[in-house]
């Protein structure tokens, strides 16, 4: 497998508060876990900056003004209570598109199999005209409609493991049959959305999990739910919304999944990929506020997208 990873040092250039859970660290870990010597042929490649009207392919352009206004010129400014920015957070976000783009790019080019990108901030809770939950635009949004628009991709499905709902995406797509959107995530737990009855046009598989719930859980509703509905929907592209913050070790919930329960997803989710779609998948990181468990989760899944 060809797999290339993006990052970009303004990722940590949008900066939180003290304390803040989803802070600069995050991608300064997964940068030094992905130099280990294990990953010496992992592609890296600096993201490139997204212009901003690329953010109107899921979100209208009087929203992308407004957090463009947003932006303080100096000091922090609250978006809403947990979603801050600072002076460099708008081009942070332009570059974190402009990864997940890259990597749609590089897929449908057959430059990689597979791509992940280390970069924040997430995006999984922009709904379509509300930045909230630490994300201002949904990067993985985003770029489905990129690849349907450039690449003519007609069914696109898109996997997330994040232990919160990605309610933003399914917010998006919600009456969209060309859009498979599947989750995992623990409930009840922020933003409170994701029921098994949350349908939309037969397109929306979610599949929550109580708190306490471990690996084998996880994986029954993989197996039971969301690998099924993938399968049978047999996308042109498959991308993930990796988020690693369902790992014991996460401090803003309490599923009990490890490393080896990520490697195993992931490389399930390449095994639907590879069957239906020539390999093409992308992954965007989303949450995961434990440095250590991030650490090795995304030392886990990238490993795994390089091996198969």
């Amino acid at each position: 497998m060809t797999t290339h990873y993006y990052s970009h040092p303004m990722s940590a250039e949008h900066t939180t508060p003290p304390g803040h859970p989803e802070r600069a660290d995050r991608v300064k870990v997964v940068n030094e876990i992905l130099r280990k010597p294990s990953f010496y042929n992992l592609k890296k490649e600096e993201a490139p900056q997204a212009d901003a009207a690329t953010f109107e392919y899921a979100h209208p352009k009087s929203f992308i003004k407004s957090i463009q206004e947003k932006i303080p010129e100096t000091g922090l400014v609250q978006i809403d209570n947990d979603t801050i920015a600072s002076p460099k957070s708008f081009e942070a976000v332009q570059y974190a598109v402009g990864a997940a783009l890259a990597g749609v790019d590089d897929v449908f080019e057959k430059k990689a199999d597979n791509v992940f990108a280390g970069m924040r901030p997430p995006g999984h809770h922009a709904e379509k005209s509300t930045a909230m939950g630490f994300c201002f635009v949904n990067s993985i949004a985003i770029a489905a409609r990129y690849a349907q628009e450039k690449y003519g991709a007609e069914r696109i499905a898109i996997v997330d493991f994040d232990v919160h709902h990605g309610n933003g995406t399914q917010d998006i797509f919600y009456d969209d049959k060309s859009v498979l959107f599947c989750s995992t995530h623990q409930m009840p737990l922020f933003p409170g959305t994701g029921a098994i009855s949350e349908e939309g046009v037969g397109n929306i598989f979610n599949a929550p999990l109580s708190a306490g719930a471990d690996g084998s859980a996880f994986k029954e509703a993989f197996t039971s739910r969301i690998l099924p509905a993938v399968d049978n929907f047999a996308p042109d592209l498959l991308l993930i919304s990796a988020g690693f913050d369902a790992h014991y070790r996460d401090p803003l919930a309490g599923l009990n999944l490890t490393a080896n329960d990520f490697d195993w997803v992931t490389g399930a989710l390449m095994e639907l990929a590879g069957k239906h779609c020539e390999n093409r998948l992308v992954s965007l990181l989303e949450g995961g506020y434990d440095l250590e468990g991030l650490a090795e989760s995304v030392e886990a899944h990238v490993n795994r997208l390089m091996t198969g």
